[in-house]
Parts: C-alpha cells; structure tokens; sequence
C-alpha cells in the first residue's frame, strides 16, 4: 500500500450553517448557490481558471489581486490545503467560485480543508453554481466585474455593487502585493536583483535552484539603487493589474536597461519590459488561466504547454524592431514572448515554474543563467 493509499479521508472540521449565497454580474446575469468560507461581500473582476489541481497555489497567486476566481474543474478541495503549496503569505483573490466544494480531504498531505483556508484568510466563496454556465459566458462576454455575497443582499443589489465598482483597466495592484522591505532569497554563484511586483515563491525557488543569489526588492525601488549594489542580472516579476497604470515603474525599467545588464521579465514584467521598449499593451477578451495553453516556440519550432494567469498582453503590431517575437500562442495568436536583438534581455507572458502546471518551459531559467554567464566573460 502506497503512503497517500494509507491516507485516511478527513472529515471537514468547522462546517457552520450553509447561507445562500449569489453572484452578480455587472450585466445583470447572477447565479444562486452557497457560501462557504468567511460571511460577506467583495467585487472583483470574475475570470475563469481551467487548471485541474492547484487551487492553493492559484488563491494564494499575488497576479489574481481584484479578481474573483472561477474554477472550471467540478471537484474542488478534495485534497485540503497544506503550509507548503502556497505562492506568497496569504490569499490574494478576493472570492472564490466552485461547483462542488468536498466536505471532506484525503491527502497524506492535506492538514486543512479549504473551507477553513478561506476562513483563515476571511475570503468569500461560493458552492453549487454552474461554473461550466459562467465561464462561457465569460468567454463569450468578456472578463467582466462583478460582487458575490453571502449576507443576504438581493441580486439586484449586488448588480449595482459590480457596476460601481472599478474596472481592471487603469489598475495598479504593486503597491498592495509587494514586498514591504528587500530581502534575501537563497545563494549561488550569481547576485540577481529582483524586482517584486507581486511575485510567487516558486519563481524564486527556481531562480535560486539555478545557482542565483536574490536580492528582492520592493516595486517602488529606483533603478539607481538597484543599479549601486551592482547585480549581475536583473528579473521583473509577475504580478497584477494592468501594465500600462505602472508608469513610475516603466521609468524605472527605462533606467535599467539602459544599465545593460541581462534582464528577464516573466508576465507582468515581460509586459512592462515591453513597453519600456517601446511597445504597447492591451487587455484580453477574457485571458488567459490555467496549466493547458499551448505555445510554440518560434526559434526551435516546439510546442510547450504552458501555465498562464494574465488578463493584458503585448500588442505584436506595436513592438519596435529591436524587439524580436519568439513565442506565439496558438489559440489566439497573441504574444508569449520576445527577446532584444542587440541586448542580453527577453521575456516571457506565461508562467515557466509551473506551479501548479508543467514543467515544458523551465529551460527559461536556464537560459537566463547563461545570459548572464556570457555577460560576465565579455
């Protein structure tokens, strides 16, 4: 017998009372099901997630700032929640919607079920919606805002709670999932400054797991700083928001490469590496979530399966010839990343530490090593 077959099946601890719960959208569409996890209200931006396994790693994402997540895989807290599978502190999703949430966990691993994981960070979530029903019509509508209650509000109510809330275009989130000081972050053989702009643990432990040593910094840090400890890379994290409201960033990033330093942007740092560059962005029907979008890679002609949380993306029409397209994704076309004709720096939309996800794309953190190895013999 195999140790997660020995696992016994653990009962949920805590169940309270099930309260109606509703989700609104701004278009007036809303759906009627249970809460569970903490009793209130929260809007958001409702987008859709279509990874099978991860929803731990996926709450705790600081990239899903503002939004309200719906999961398209039916059974959900099946294997409870752990101290390990999380990407920062604490959940950065302002709701969760499940069609099924398990009453009870069966892992060698789980010590919580996710019911209690939402309570323990007060998050809103609600049960027994038709979450195939909402994400087509986020797919067909658009990613669109909307309020989710267990407080007894009327559907109405909560329509015009979504409405009057405030769009994801023009938003900055670094500000609220950033590191509050630098910090230190593993060791090797090169000295990497980070910048944090909402960043997963399980970046830093690859960046780390390549023989880097990182030194992590908060997104308002000025690139003279950064720049005076003299780093011998430079990495731009994921992160929320839309790219484009990040402009004191932008200046900054400016500055950095202007540094000449190997520089390596995955999502929102890709984004806003691109536009630092020159190019421009904009926002997505409905983006792009999960640990299944294919992506080829235009330099060796493979096709990765990607993990991917990003509502903006680079517009292709719009990058300078310095910028050359070597990622496409196959669904839509759109951009998945670049790297710079003349200079040591590139970037990625997607998301190559996998987590959760495959693992088709971490040669990425190989090749930002090497990137950095080749500067130092020049």
């Amino acid at each position: 017998m195999t140790r997660s077959e020995a696992a016994p099946k653990r009962p949920y601890s805590g169940e309270k009372k099930s309260l109606a719960a509703i989700l609104a959208l701004e278009d007036g569409r809303y759906f009627v099901g249970t809460g569970f996890g903490a009793i209130g209200t929260t809007v958001g931006e409702l987008v859709f997630n279509t990874s099978i396994i991860g929803y731990q790693e996926i709450l705790t994402d600081p990239s899903y700032a503002g939004q309200i997540i719906t999961l398209t895989y039916p059974e959900i807290g099946n294997y409870g929640t752990n101290d390990e599978d999380v990407e920062s502190a604490k959940i950065h999703a302002r709701g969760l919607v499940v069609k099924h949430l398990s009453r009870s966990f069966s892992s060698w691993r789980g010590q919580s079920s996710l019911e209690n994981f939402l309570l323990r960070h007060n998050v809103v979530g609600i049960n027994g919606v038709d979450t195939r029903a909402i994400t087509r019509h986020i797919r067909d509508k658009g990613a669109m805002r909307c309020a989710l209650s267990s407080q007894g509000h009327s559907a109405q109510e909560l329509v015009k709670m979504a409405c009057d809330s405030a769009l994801m275009v023009g938003a900055d989130f670094t500000a609220d999932v950033t590191t509050s000081k630098p910090y230190k972050f593993g060791s090797g053989k090169f000295n990497v400054a980070v910048m944090d702009f909402g960043i997963k643990t399980n970046i830093l432990k690859q960046l780390s797991h390549h023989d880097l040593a990182l030194n992590v910094y908060p997104a308002n840090t000025k690139a003279k700083e950064i720049l005076r400890n003299k780093p011998d890379g430079i990495f731009l994290s994921n992160g929320p928001g839309d790219p484009a409201a990040c402009q004191g960033i932008i200046e900054e990033v400016k500055e950095i490469i202007a540094g000449g330093l190997p520089i390596f942007g995955i999502c929102l740092g890709h984004q806003l590496l691109s536009i630092a560059l020159g190019a421009q962005t904009y926002k997505l029907k409905f983006g792009h979530r999960g640990g299944n979008q294919p992506v080829k890679d235009l330099l060796t002609g493979k096709v990765e399966i990607t993990c991917q949380n990003h509502g903006f993306a680079v517009d292709s029409s719009s990058m300078p010839d310095t910028m050359a397209l070597t990622h496409v994704n196959l669904n839509d076309k759109s951009v998945e990343g670049f790297t710079h004709r003349a200079l040591p720096i590139f970037g990625v939309q997607y998301h190559p530490e996998a987590s959760p996800g495959p693992h088709d794309s971490n040669y990425l953190f190989q090749r930002f090593y090497d990137f950095i190895q080749a500067s130092k013999v020049k």
